[in-house]
């Protein structure tokens, strides 16, 4: 396809599957995508990673959610159209969009590249494009994005599993680097190995980072040591164990969506350690003062990245050979697929084979 002007400019017919309801079962969805813009490419989307916030969208759990609902936001592809503006991308790049597609462009936030915390952030599926039409996300044939929110996947990326590292990644990356734990001579704890939580560990080994998984499943110990790398594994159910290790902790995120304590983790934190919060748990923490006060120990949260530390990420990740542990799954598979993921049944990510399975899907 050829780079657009000013003469040519149309609505694209897309197809992708859709939830139409808080049932969250997902089937063939036929829709529009706008024209190419000055400064947007069109991306044929190749692979779209399933985040488990989808699964949360899809059935309406944070009562936000606006159907149809099309989901997907570690959506890896190739361009296929370019606006006669565009000075990033060729036709035939391959790239990257994660979980947002556009913000204010002019706040603090934005000024300072990171978009993520702009208040008027558009959200890459259920949030509402500035010519009021709702967005639709990756697993669909194509997305239109400008191409201030896509990066470039380095070729040497493997591209089904680098989709995750567009939110999961850059989710476990931007808090080592700005909370100070990404580097020799630092402890950090991850919480939960999973979709985040095994990435987490590459990244932080990258960096030269001591890191010990916390987990309340024994079973994941010899995949954290083994396979993954991690220095250390605590069962967080076993008192024995979180108590050895109290106070030997420069820093913890916490990747883990389901109702937890979090006091037993900041008794593992040095003085002046962090508590990093990645996803909302259903209930509000218990946090008692004197366990931050006794230590000067602080709990804070970290919502992925800008696109200016998404590339990056995405840079450190091809350089250092960090993937994701993915199962490729066809669109046909996907409802199967979420309830699996609502079971906990993945090692570690889905990927939707969009190119290969989209359209042999509808036809099945």
């Amino acid at each position: 396809m050829e780079r657009l002007g000013e003469r040519e400019k149309s609505v694209h017919e897309a197809f992708g599957w859709a939830a139409r309801d808080s049932s969250g079962h997902l089937s063939p969805f036929v829709f529009s995508r706008r024209e190419t813009g000055e400064e947007e490419v069109r991306v044929k989307v190749l692979y779209c990673g399933i985040c488990h916030s989808d699964l949360h969208c899809l059935k309406n759990e944070w009562h936000s959610s606006i159907y149809p609902l099309v989901p997907g936001h570690e959506i890896v592809g190739e361009v296929s159209e370019i606006g006669r503006k565009v000075s990033k991308f060729n036709i035939g790049d391959k790239v990257g969009v994660g979980c947002i597609v556009d913000s204010c462009r002019a706040c603090e936030s934005c000024r300072e590249d990171q978009e993520n915390y702009c208040t008027k952030a558009v959200a890459t599926y259920n949030g509402v494009h500035n010519d009021g039409t709702v967005n639709y996300g990756g697993y669909s044939d194509h997305v239109v994005v400008d191409e201030r929110y896509a990066v470039k996947i380095p070729h040497m990326l493997p591209l089904a599993s680098a989709a995750p590292l567009l939110c999961a990644g850059i989710s476990m990356y931007s808090p080592m680097k700005y909370f100070g734990l990404a580097g020799p001579g630092k402890h950090v704890g991850i919480v939960g190995l999973g979709g985040l939580g095994h990435i987490g560990v590459r990244f932080a080994k990258a960096f030269g980072t001591k890191v010990t998984v916390v987990s309340s499943t024994a079973g994941k110990c010899k995949d954290a040591l083994e396979n993954l790398g991690a220095d250390g594994f605590l069962v967080s159910t076993d008192e024995d164990q979180m108590q050895a290790a109290m106070g030997t902790m420069d820093g913890i995120i916490d990747t883990v969506s389901a109702s937890h304590s979090i006091v037993p983790l900041i008794g593992l934190l040095k003085s002046n350690g962090k508590l990093v919060l990645l996803s909302a748990a259903e209930k509000p923490f218990d946090l008692p003062s004197f366990s931050l006060i006794m230590g000067r120990k602080s709990v804070v949260g970290s919502g992925i990245g800008g696109m200016k530390e998404t590339q990056e990420m995405i840079d450190f990740a091809a350089e250092h050979g960090i993937e994701a542990d993915v199962e490729i799954i066809s669109m046909e598979y996907v409802n199967t697929a979420m309830d699996r993921l609502a079971k906990g049944d993945v090692r570690y990510r889905f990927v939707i084979d969009i190119a290969n399975t989209l359209v042999a899907a509808s036809r099945s």
